[in-house]
């Protein structure tokens, strides 16, 4: 195999290497919000374990790419894939951080019943985790326009942000307990529009990676 296929097949293998981080991270982020919906600590417990193994995967992902800079001589379009990859690791990386977060807000909830049914919380959740697939696909299918849709969605979830901290601040009052939990939740809102936040990032990772240019999807 002459250097310029053993440079491909390795980004093929970089490329995938991503894609099982993606899977790990969207299974940390569904279990992490189900164990906030049913207040499930062991779950929450596994969620926080796990956190170990994604961060091992974003130091592979970092080593596979200083070697590929360091051993072969990319072009200017092959370095934009190799910094695309590794923007993408570390925003994977914190998106499974925020998961770790609310993870561990379902362990300091643990015993309590919530003060409220919990409805646009999942609905945040459920767009992010939307969001995070099609930055993925995006990203395999090298696909722009699918990038940048990532911010209708990203407008979404702020919006539905922007309701739940309305909603928890006109629900606050003067019991302490009761105004803990809704500071809890409300923080896990914010973990949610972060998650959202970092895909946006992923997509314009894959707007430079396939155009070289700069696009902000989170304005």
């Amino acid at each position: 195999m002459d250097n310029r296929a053993n440079f491909h097949h390795s980004i093929e293998e970089l490329q995938n290497d991503i894609l099982k981080m993606g899977h790990y991270v969207e299974e940390a982020i569904n279990q992490a919000v189900e164990s906030l919906m049913t207040l499930n600590d062991t779950l929450a417990e596994q969620v926080v374990e796990n956190d170990d193994l994604i961060d091992k995967m974003t130091l592979n992902v970092e080593e596979r790419c200083l070697r590929l800079i360091a051993l072969q001589q990319p072009l200017a379009s092959d370095l934009r894939t190799i910094g695309a990859a590794l923007k993408i690791a570390t925003d994977l990386e914190r998106i499974a951080d925020h998961a770790v977060d609310i993870s561990k807000t379902t362990i300091r909830l643990s015993g309590e019943n919530l003060v409220k049914p919990l409805i646009d919380i999942p609905r945040m959740a459920e767009i992010a985790k939307e969001m995070l697939k099609e930055a993925l696909e995006s990203y395999t299918e090298r696909n722009v326009n699918r990038a940048a849709a990532l911010a209708v969605k990203d407008d979404e979830v702020d919006k539905l942000y922007s309701t739940i901290f309305q909603d928890i601040v006109q629900l606050m009052g003067s019991d302490y307990n009761r105004n803990r939990q809704l500071t809890h939740l409300l923080m896990v809102a914010q973990y949610l529009e972060r998650v959202a936040d970092h895909t946006t990032n992923i997509g314009e990772g894959v707007i430079f990676m396939v155009s070289g240019k700069r696009k902000d999807l989170n304005l």
